[in-house]
């Protein structure tokens, strides 16, 4: 795979989207599950959205937004959202997320009613919400919990707050009491923010020990911070979002001396893609992971059986 720093931004920005639905992927995605045994997938980190707000996502890839890291970045799967969605099933994947979060106050209500809808019409979507350090941030909360959103999602690099703010602890507390589950962005890759890294989720776990975090991706670029707090929180979890590919191993390499530790976490370690807004194949990241040679059944968990049954699939 070529190095995605080399890539003209001009031909990054406009280059089309690959035929990510060939026969030929979906077949190669096909084998590898059979390797596995394994009937589906089930990827815990994918983005649905409303098609404005992701098309202005990805024009923050394209222009090389600051939290980009400067790195180019092609959308492989530029796509409608029927398609894309078409896509992921003929890849196998049993569930997907919409993740989809706020960067400003007052628009995580509105997100949610249409992540509710979307997961409405899209029954293998794992109804998604999300939230905002503010005020009656705990109602709407409680109120997506009650319509049945079954994981939020939670983006301090973008939305730039502390996520162990006074304004989130009764949200933190309310979801911990819920079990249900938060993907988070808290590492400080590809570009660190105010608020990044582990101190702030150590506290927030401190006061909430039973909060069921998916921190994603494995926290990048502290790994290792990160797989400390996993080791002492039961509950804690991390998704494989982008670790270990190609792309993300030229400018955060993730430890070899870590890998014992990562394959001891076993149970604790759910597959994330970033789907669709990622510089290469939907494979690539199922290559990456079977190349750490950590064993079937370590890769049979990750790529299905946690996440079925943390949520009760």
């Amino acid at each position: 795979m070529n190095d995605q720093r080399t890539v003209p931004a001009d031909a990054a920005r406009h280059a089309p989207a690959s035929d990510g639905a060939s026969g030929e992927e979906a077949a190669e995605i096909r084998r590898f599950r059979e390797r596995l045994g394994l009937p589906a997938l089930i990827d815990v980190h994918t983005h649905f959205m409303p098609e404005r707000v992701l098309h202005k996502v990805w024009n923050y890839f394209d222009t090389n937004g600051p939290l980009t890291g400067g790195l180019e970045w092609p959308i492989t799967y530029r796509k409608a959202e029927e398609e894309r969605a078409a896509i992921l099933r003929e890849f196998g994947v049993r569930a997907f997320t919409s993740m989809l979060y706020p960067h400003k106050p007052g628009m995580a209500t509105w997100l949610n009613t249409w992540a509710a809808d979307f997961a409405g019409r899209t029954p293998d979507c794992l109804h998604t919400a999300t939230f905002f350090p503010e005020p009656g941030v705990e109602t709407y909360v409680r109120e997506a919990v009650e319509k049945g959103a079954r994981v939020f999602k939670a983006h301090v690099q973008v939305g730039g707050y502390d996520p162990a703010g006074e304004l989130l602890d009764e949200t933190w507390g309310l979801l911990a009491d819920a079990a249900v589950p938060v993907v988070i962005h808290c590492g400080s890759g590809p570009a660190p923010g105010k608020h990044t890294g582990p101190g702030p989720i150590a506290r927030v776990l401190a006061r909430h020990p039973q909060l069921r975090l998916i921190v994603a991706h494995l926290g990048m670029p502290e790994y290792e911070d990160f797989l400390g707090l996993a080791e002492r929180h039961e509950e804690m979890r991390l998704d494989t979002t982008m670790a270990f590919t190609d792309f993300t191993e030229r400018f955060m390499p993730f430890p070899r001396r870590a890998l014992p530790r990562i394959a001891a976490l076993g149970d604790r370690v759910l597959l994330g893609s970033d789907f669709p807004n990622i510089p290469y194949p939907y494979v690539h990241q199922l290559h990456a992971l079977e190349r750490l040679d950590l064993g079937p059944e370590w890769l049979r968990a990750v790529c299905h059986d946690n996440a079925a049954r943390l949520f009760r699939m």
